[in-house]
């Protein structure tokens, strides 16, 4: 594959722009470093236009948020006939929804927390759940918009039906997990390693802590037991497929061992355009599982195509 001609699609117009201008810089340069004949096209709304004038073998979707990762470009490369990578239109657009993502994850037999979707606008009344609880926009990424109410606020979150708010009125209510924060990468058939994420000076796993320099340490592989660490690449593995996501997905979960050795262990949401940030989990599983950053990346544009 080396020497194709691969356009790395970055940029866009989500809230995610800064994040993917990031990943798609980091994408084309290593892509470029591998042999590739690289375009790099910072999306804006005349991306189908510009892909069909540059005919390209393939399209590296670096993309994040809505239009990047909700089967929307999938839809668009799908009618242009590029091979690209990732996933395809329905995995996309799935996984995208964190509450039908759910039903799915919990049909295919992994452990999630109770949670409901509501009108924003519902819950400045009252509690719609006993707090601990969490609320997330139902279709953003990067940990936008999410807000933890904490054991014993006497009041719902404000913020959520003012004006401030940017994330759609539809939202999900999610009981609140305790615990250490795990993940685990998927490539292709094969689960990665697991990684413990520890926020530094952050109280969750929120934007700065992803992006930011030193805004959180990553341990991998997680200082857990042998059992856990399986059951947690089983778990990622089944989400994957069960949602039909195709090339590399990832996997975030809680683990709660407060009270008993064996805890409880609850998977939040599947994530199909991962960052490819110098801070990324998922280029730190590939690495630990001995794909350099190019080889990675190569493996992934020879595993492009359409119909995903």
């Amino acid at each position: 594959m080396g020497g194709k001609h691969v356009a790395v699609l970055m940029g866009g117009f989500s809230s995610e722009r800064p994040v993917s201008l990031s990943s798609g810089k980091a994408c084309a340069d290593a892509l470029e470093s591998e042999g590739f004949e690289v375009t790099r096209v910072d999306v804006e709304r005349d991306v189908s236009a510009r892909l069909a004038d540059l005919k390209p073998d393939v399209v590296f979707n670096a993309l994040h948020g809505p239009f990047g990762e909700d089967g929307t470009i999938q839809g668009i490369l799908e009618y242009l006939q590029i091979p690209y990578t990732h996933s395809g239109v329905l995995a996309s657009a799935l996984a995208m929804d964190k509450s039908r993502a759910k039903k799915v994850a919990d049909g295919a037999g992994i452990p999630v927390a109770d949670s409901r979707v509501m009108n924003r606008f519902a819950i400045v009344g009252e509690h719609p759940m006993r707090p601990p609880y969490v609320v997330k926009p139902v279709r953003e990424g990067s940990s936008f918009g999410v807000v933890i109410v904490k054991e014993g606020q006497a009041h719902p979150p404000q913020i959520i039906a003012s004006s401030e708010w940017r994330y759609g009125d539809e939202v999900m209510v999610e009981r609140y997990v305790y615990g250490r924060e795990l993940t685990c990468g998927v490539m292709g058939d094969k689960a990665l390693g697991v990684t413990e994420i520890v926020p530094q000076g952050h109280s969750f796993y929120d934007y700065d802590s992803k992006y930011a320099e030193g805004g959180s340490k990553h341990v991998i592989p997680a200082k857990i037991s042998p059992n856990l660490y399986q059951k947690i690449q089983t778990l990622a593995l089944r989400a994957h497929q069960a949602i039909g996501c195709r090339g590399v997905s990832r996997s975030d979960f809680r683990y709660d061992d407060r009270f008993a050795e064996e805890g409880e262990l609850i998977w939040l949401e599947i994530n199909t355009q991962p960052g490819m940030t110098p801070t990324s989990l998922v280029p730190e599983m590939a690495a630990h599982a001995g794909y350099s950053f190019g080889e990675f990346l190569r493996w992934m544009v020879e595993d492009a195509s359409c119909l995903r």
